[in-house]
Formats: C-alpha cells, sequence, structure tokens
C-alpha cells in the first residue's frame, strides 16, 4: 500500500486574497468543488479578514454554505481574531487557521499585535475550539526568512511550534511565506522539529518565489513531513509580505509526490482542468511548472508518470 500524503489546497484563500480580480461567491464555490471532484479532501475555502483590508475574502460564510454538502471535506478558514473564530464556528467551518508569525515586525503588519499578543489570543481560540470539536491551526509565517527583518532564528521557530502545541493546536503549520527557504534550510528545521515534536502534527506551506517550492517539498518528506499545502494553478501571495508571490502549485506538488510513488488521492488530469478554470476567471496564467509537458501528455493520450 502507497504512503498517503495530505494535500490541502489553499488557492481559494491564499491563491485568490491578493488578485486583481476579485471573484464572484459563485465562482469561488466553483473552483472548490472542481478540486473536491479531483479527490482533495482539505481546502481553505476563505478567510474570515475585513473585506476592506482584502476584499476578495468577502462573503467566505456563503463559500462555505455553497459547499457544506460534501461529506468527508476538511473545510479550513483563516481567521484573525477571536471575533474571526466565532463566525468561521457559525457558518460551518471544520478547521480554523491563526497565523502567529516568527519576528515581531511581520506579526505588526499582519494583525497589528506582538507575537506575546498573538500567542495569547491563540490560547482562547485554541480552548474554544477544543469545545467546539473545531480542528485547529497554528501557521507560523516567515518560518526562514522575513521580509522585515531578514533570515528568522530557527530557534524561534521551534520554541514557538512548542507554544502553539501546549496551547492547544492540533497541528502547526510552517510557512516559507515569501519564498525564500533552500531544501537545505528546509531540512535542518523540519528535521529539528520532527525531532522536537514528531510528523505526525506538523505541515509545511511553500511560495515559489525562488522556484525552490517543490525542492522544498522534497526536503520536507525526507524529513518525514506528510502533509502540505500548495494552491491550483500556482496562484497566490500575502498582500502583506513585499515579494510573496505564488504558492507551489498543486498540480506540480501532485505530479511529484505521485510519481515518487505516494498516494494524494487526487486525480491529476481533473485537477489540471480546474487550474485552467481558474486561469480563465483570473485572467491570468496558471498550470505550474511542468503545465506545458502534461498538457501534450493528455493530448497524446499518454499517462502523467
Amino acid at each position: 500500500m502507497r504512503e498517503k500524503v495530505l494535500i490541502n489546497d489553499v488557492g481559494p484563500r491564499d491563491g485568490l486574497q491578493n488578485q486583481q480580480r476579485v471573484l464572484r461567491v459563485e465562482q469561488r464555490v466553483q473552483i472548490i468543488r472542481g478540486l473536491l471532484n479531483a479527490g482533495v479532501r482539505s481546502v481553505e475555502a476563505g478567510a474570515f479578514v475585513s473585506p476592506k483590508a482584502v476584499p476578495a475574502m468577502a462573503h467566505t460564510d456563503q463559500v462555505l454554505a455553497g459547499i457544506t454538502g460534501d461529506s468527508g471535506v476538511d473545510r479550513q478558514v483563516l481567521i484573525p481574531n477571536a471575533k474571526g473564530y466565532e463566525l468561521a464556528r457559525d457558518a460551518g467551518a471544520n478547521t480554523v487557521v491563526l497565523v502567529i508569525c516568527a519576528t515581531e515586525t511581520m506579526n505588526q503588519r499582519n494583525v497589528r499585535m506582538s507575537v506575546e499578543d498573538s500567542l495569547a489570543q491563540a490560547q482562547g481560540i485554541f480552548q474554544a475550539a477544543q469545545a467546539d470539536s473545531i480542528r485547529a491551526v497554528g501557521c507560523i509565517a516567515v518560518a526562514w526568512q522575513c521580509p522585515f527583518e531578514g533570515a528568522t532564528d530557527p530557534g524561534k521557530v521551534i520554541d514557538l511550534a512548542g507554544r502553539l502545541f501546549e496551547l492547544g493546536a492540533d497541528d502547526v503549520n510552517i510557512a516559507d511565506t515569501i519564498g525564500a527557504a533552500n531544501p537545505m534550510a528546509v531540512r535542518s528545521l523540519m528535521g529539528a522539529l520532527a525531532r522536537e515534536y514528531g510528523t505526525q502534527r506538523l505541515a509545511c506551506h511553500f511560495h515559489d518565489t525562488r522556484a525552490l517550492a517543490l525542492g522544498n517539498i522534497y526536503a520536507a518528506l525526507d524529513a518525514g513531513v506528510r502533509k502540505f499545502d500548495s494552491a491550483i494553478g500556482g496562484i497566490g501571495g500575502c498582500p502583506f509580505a513585499p515579494g510573496a508571490t505564488g504558492n507551489a502549485a498543486s498540480e506540480d506538488v501532485v505530479m511529484l509526490l505521485e510519481q515518487m510513488g505516494f498516494d494524494t488521492g487526487i486525480d491529476l488530469t481533473a485537477l489540471m482542468e480546474v487550474g485552467s478554470m481558474v486561469g480563465s476567471m483570473l485572467d491570468v496564467p496558471t498550470g505550474g511548472r511542468a503545465d506545458t509537458w502534461r498538457r501534450l501528455q493528455v493530448e497524446k493520450g499518454a499517462p502523467l508518470t
């Protein structure tokens, strides 16, 4: 039996939040349903953040309402605070994701709070989530490098992960927010985190700013990580982090994992069609780095192996 790797597609949130074109609710639901039909079982459906700050995430409650009939799906949403948690809970989210940055400057830019204040807030949110049977993920942003403070101290990330687990996080997601990590650095940090906390509750989130996302995923795999974020078509970028371009493309990540013998449960050809649809909706190129090769294979009727 092949070993399973979980792909959480963050395209409907992280992918859409920094696009020039704001999609309608029905378009966002269409994207998510396309992902689910391709076999994706975990989707970051949106965010309960200020629609003035991030217009693309307005009406996330309506997006969730459009997919609540799909069983066996982890419907994740990003939340910035306790109010966001309450909105996510009432809208039917299975999982809430709370971001805490590994540097003070980035945390202030992102949520206008100190890291310590964010941790204090996290404690209350994680306790509420446990009481409500909602899964809580603590995401550590700028884990390798910050656009304002430079290289991030690995020790800070390791300590911060420990504190999030102590406060009640079910998983901790280590994020290369601006795509500045490299495979050696990833293998070092994730290896240290795995030794300290095990790999069962660790995940990774990589951006492809320097074309290193797949190499970084391989390094994290080598360290034992089996949960990854990626975005359909490779879209994305943080509006509060200069230099944060697109995410690792789900199409490329699925191809990498399947060719290495892992089981993602995702139909790559169907996933590609969703990527094309997203590109048409946004009027941007999508598809990932191997898109041309994949499409030639499909046209020839050849396998994507």
